[in-house]
């Protein structure tokens, strides 16, 4: 039996994990980017944190953070752990990015920093957002972590705010199992970064053994054989318990790691690095032929935003938004648990989770309402190259007669 991926990962290699070798995996990220310098931590969230730390000391009155409502839970968990309050935003009708009006409405004299976020490898607007922020005399921190490789106009994401931040997690093309970087093209900013990095993330030898064994299972494990038990029997234990949370994997812990990523783990990603390029190459060609065979029948598919014509994102999965909940969930519930690679990109907005062992209760001071639709109608389907045409016209068969069940009945 085998297991597809949600997302389009990289898999790594044996020759990846050899213990010698070049471990400056930031000046190769800095070149392939095209950017001044990268900092690597070890995590997305941590790389918020840091992010959050440092602006704060730079204008200590402002203590508010505006995120949009349909995001990472992880992104909510470093807000709190860095002492600010959380404040959501709808999204604009249909799409990722912010909307606007109810983004001037959120913004003001306490506002510290407002986060476009790219989700799914999608880009989305940040230029409408940074200067409604701005105006506000806010920071702007541009969340890429699921978009490495992204650009706009040929320039990498992170650079169109004051800091940009990616994740190296597992499923989301380069990884360290965990790992993320910072960005920004503000020199005095970087500074801080970097002087401020080694404090909140000092060496750890007992959590850097255990990434270093959690990449090692990774890459033993990131096969469709493998995928089976590490990642599709636990989603088949909460899709039998109804606990949709544990199933989209938001289920997440109280705590955030913080310390300092190892020399091997450096130079697995930098020996990786050298084949995400073609990877993602091949994902957009993927990505383009499924798209148009999903939109032929009848099944839009979210791409970049399209308030930014010369975006050109990556393509971990292919996002499907149908026109009601219903539809969705009666195909969540065929296909969701089946191996084939569909998934739900979030449960819920960051304000319709229930309380769990995380303790994050994010309260919601407006309706939401577009992005509580939109969480409600999006179905991920996977653009990993496990998945074949065969096998892609099979899933499409499945999903047009769910629909077609559905509709009839």
């Amino acid at each position: 039996m085998t297991e597809l991926p949600p997302t389009a990962g990289l898999p790594l290699r044996a020759g990846d994990l050899l213990p010698w070798g070049d471990a400056d995996l930031e000046g190769h990220l800095a070149r392939w980017l095209g950017v001044p310098a990268v900092q690597l931590t070890c995590s997305g969230t941590a790389a918020l944190l840091l992010a959050l730390q440092v602006l704060r000391a730079q204008t200590p009155s402002r203590d508010e953070v505006v995120v949009p409502a349909y995001t990472c839970r992880l992104v909510a968990l470093a807000v709190a752990r860095a002492g600010l309050r959380l404040r959501l935003c709808d999204l604009a009708p249909g799409t990722l990015d912010l909307h606007l009006p109810a983004l001037q409405a959120l913004c003001g004299p306490r506002t510290l920093a407002v986060l476009p976020t790219h989700l799914c490898g999608l880009v989305t607007d940040v230029a409408g957002p940074a200067a409604v922020a701005r105006a506000a005399g806010a920071w702007v921190i541009e969340d890429a972590a699921q978009a490495l490789g992204a650009r706009v106009a040929g320039q990498p994401l992170g650079l169109q705010g004051d800091i940009g931040l990616y994740s190296l997690a597992a499923g989301k093309g380069l990884t360290l199992y965990e790992g993320g970087l910072l960005v920004s093209a503000r020199p005095a900013l970087r500074a801080a970064l970097r002087e401020a990095g080694p404090r909140l993330l000092p060496p750890r030898p007992a959590w850097e053994l255990r990434r270093s064994l959690e990449l090692l299972g990774y890459a033993a494990c990131y096969r469709p054989r493998g995928l089976r038990w590490v990642y599709g029997q636990p989603l088949r234990r909460a899709l039998a318990h109804d606990d949709r949370v544990a199933a989209a994997g938001d289920d997440i812990g109280a705590d955030i790691p913080l310390h300092a990523v190892g020399r091997w783990r450096r130079r697995v990603g930098v020996r990786a690095l050298a084949r995400l390029p073609a990877h993602w190459q091949a994902a957009e060609q993927r990505w383009q032929q499924r798209r148009n065979r999903l939109m032929q029948a009848g099944l839009p598919v979210l791409g970049d935003s399209p308030a930014v014509p010369a975006a050109q994102g990556v393509r971990p999965l292919l996002l499907l938004a149908f026109p009601d909940a219903g539809l969705r969930d009666a195909l969540l519930q065929r296909l969701w648990g089946a191996g084939l690679g569909v998934s739900l990109p979030f449960a819920a907005t960051l304000a319709d989770y229930p309380p769990d062992a995380a303790g994050l209760a994010v309260t919601a001071e407006g309706p939401l309402v577009h992005a509580r639709v939109l969480a409600g109608r999006l179905l991920a389907i996977t653009n990993s190259g496990w998945l074949d045409e065969p096998g892609f016209e099979a899933l499409l068969a499945q999903l047009l007669e769910g629909l077609g069940r559905v509709r009839a009945g």
